[in-house]
């Protein structure tokens, strides 16, 4: 059976081009752009609680490292450097090659080195530290929404928790449907391109990954506003269009997570702009609503003919049952 230092031998040391000293040393060293700031963010991901025990060593490598950039996405910065933290029950090595592949693949598509983390034995639990760059000034936040902003959102929410219900049998899916809904799940693609794009038009931004009420809301609350989402105005995809369980679609849509995706805030005068980074990324872009006066964090969902519905779920919570 390998050892540590095997295991980090063999599967994660690489070549940097950017970073002055990656794997191999007790800390790595790195240094950002003249003009820029890191921006830094952790996901972990933790088996029986993010992903059910014997997923796809694959799509976990690929989805560990998207919900990290999805973050850098949301600030609107370059992804540059990862640290990977990994407890195994075992040094199984066909387990770590195709993590590592899976992995690999998406960090070389958006030239992510990685340059330090650790290993150790124990219940499996996958911890990721990306890095990125943005200039300070253009960085999205959360705290810039102003009333009177549209809201927006990227592609659509709820087929991820679609296929979670699906999985946990609360619900039935066709074949390509479930296919579907499946890669939204296990193989986020994170909206990097969108946020680099949003840079200097966004007014603010955040990664809805853990329920689209529940992430517009901090939005809300950190730019001291209230918002409003339109139900009829959200994006659907065919496979939950096609859901004959309605209370379960609005469910998903408004509450499911693992959506990844970006909902930002921009001035009415810039739809112009965002429409056009639409087509230059053929990308869905919607407006889905708008930002008020109100309380703090106050999330209202109306439906087509303006009253307010009520909302079952509130969104994913990490120490919720």
């Amino acid at each position: 059976m390998p050892s540590e230092f095997d295991i980090i031998r063999r599967y994660f040391t690489r070549p940097v081009k950017r970073a002055l000293l990656g794997v191999g040393d007790d800390c790595a060293l790195i240094a950002p752009q003249a003009g820029m700031v890191l921006a830094v963010s952790t996901d972990m991901l933790v088996e029986g609680r993010h992903f059910f025990a014997g997923a796809d060593a694959a799509d976990l490598g690929h989805k560990a490292l998207a919900v990290n950039l999805s973050d850098l996405a949301a600030m609107g910065a370059e992804p540059r450097y990862a640290t990977l933290a990994l407890a195994l029950p075992e040094a199984d090595e066909t387990w770590l090659a195709q993590f590592t592949q899976g992995f690999f693949m998406l960090a070389d598509a958006f030239g992510v080195e990685l340059v330090g983390g650790d290993t150790t034995r124990g219940p499996r639990n996958v911890s990721i530290t990306v890095m990125g760059e943005v200039p300070a000034e253009q960085a999205l936040r959360r705290d810039g929404a102003k009333a009177g902003d549209d809201l927006w959102l990227s592609g659509s929410t709820g087929d991820a928790a679609l296929a979670l219900a699906h999985l946990k049998g609360g619900a039935r899916l066709a074949d390509a449907a479930l296919a579907h809904c499946l890669r939204r799940l296990h193989a986020p693609f994170p909206r990097v391109a969108l946020g680099l794009a949003l840079r200097g038009i966004a007014t603010s931004a955040i990664d809805v990954s853990d329920g689209l009420v529940a992430d517009v809301g901090h939005i809300g609350e950190r730019s001291g506003v209230a918002i409003e989402v339109r139900f009829a105005e959200l994006p659907r995809s065919r496979a939950l269009e096609a859901c004959a369980n309605e209370s379960l679609a609005q469910e998903c849509l408004l509450s499911g997570g693992d959506d990844y995706e970006l909902g930002f805030t921009v001035h009415p005068n810039s739809r112009a702009k965002v429409a056009a980074i639409a087509v230059e990324l053929d990308l869905a872009l919607t407006r889905i609503g708008s930002v008020g006066a109100g309380d703090p964090g106050q999330v209202s969902v109306r439906d087509a003919a303006g009253r307010i519905m009520p909302i079952a779920g509130k969104g994913f919570d990490h120490f919720g049952s």
